[in-house]
């Protein structure tokens, strides 16, 4: 019987620091990515899936899941009473929820919904903020860590919220720039110097860091979120969907 595996999100990723050969084997780049009915792969370029998932929840872990963990547990080494806050949630805030909470972190999470928000209380969210009702979240998270700030941001905002990031970050904190979607704003880099923030891009991750996760995953038991699962056939109907901007955590194309 052959082993149940996925691909990596860089084929040539295997380990080490990233490089430009190594980001030039992304999938959907350069590369196909996997939105066919076959595939052939190097082996060194695909990881055995944990045993308690499905295909289904497999599929969502090259990018948002090892983007998580390479942010939280890589980059940002973070410790057990860390308090993490996350931005929204879609797949990597929700895998980066699910990994802070599952090493004892506190969490703070950040949405324009309170019905997402109440449904990432359930996953384990301490504290919540919906930054439609409350445009000041930089100071609701000051408020919530008596002027401390977090120890880790997980920024899928850009450059909208970057700026807001740095102020709710602690001295010496740090923040991990993941995403663009809020689209233009103004940002200026004093408080990351007089604050000596740690800001790194995040740019998926290492072989060794899928089976790194992988490992958590099955220690912990935990099983991706996912939303809302399509047809091959639907697969319009799903790029548009998830651009409405409307799930919570991840979405599946099934193939067959």
């Amino acid at each position: 019987v052959a082993d149940r595996v996925c691909p990596i999100f860089m084929q040539g990723w295997l380990d080490g620091e990233i490089d430009v050969g190594k980001a030039r084997t992304a999938l959907g780049g350069d590369t196909d990515g996997c939105l066919r009915e076959f595939g052939a792969f190097d082996e060194n370029g695909l990881v055995r899936i944990p045993d308690h998932l499905n295909y289904e929840e497999a599929a969502t872990l090259p990018c948002a899941a090892v983007t998580a963990h390479n942010a939280l547990m890589v980059s940002g080494s973070i410790k057990p009473d860390d308090t993490v806050l996350l931005q929204g949630t879609g797949g990597v805030s929700v895998f980066a929820l699910q990994f802070a909470s599952a090493l004892g972190c506190r969490t703070i999470m950040t949405s324009s919904s309170n019905e997402k928000l109440n449904r990432a209380k359930e996953l384990g969210a301490g504290d919540l903020i919906n930054y439609k009702e409350r445009e000041d979240w930089d100071q609701a998270v000051l408020d919530l860590t008596e002027k401390r700030g977090v120890e880790h941001v997980v920024e899928v905002g850009g450059a909208g919220t970057l700026q807001k990031s740095v102020n709710a970050v602690k001295m010496g904190g740090h923040v991990a720039v993941i995403g663009v979607l809020s689209g233009k704003g103004e940002f200026n880099p004093t408080a990351v110097l007089m604050k000596a923030v740690k800001m790194q891009g995040i740019f998926v991750g290492s072989r060794q860091m899928f089976e790194d996760m992988n490992r958590l995953i099955c220690q912990h038991d935990l099983k991706p979120v996912i939303d809302k699962t399509f047809a091959f056939e639907e697969t319009q109907q799903a790029l548009e969907y998830m651009e409405s901007g409307s799930h919570f955590g991840k979405i599946v194309i099934k193939i067959s």
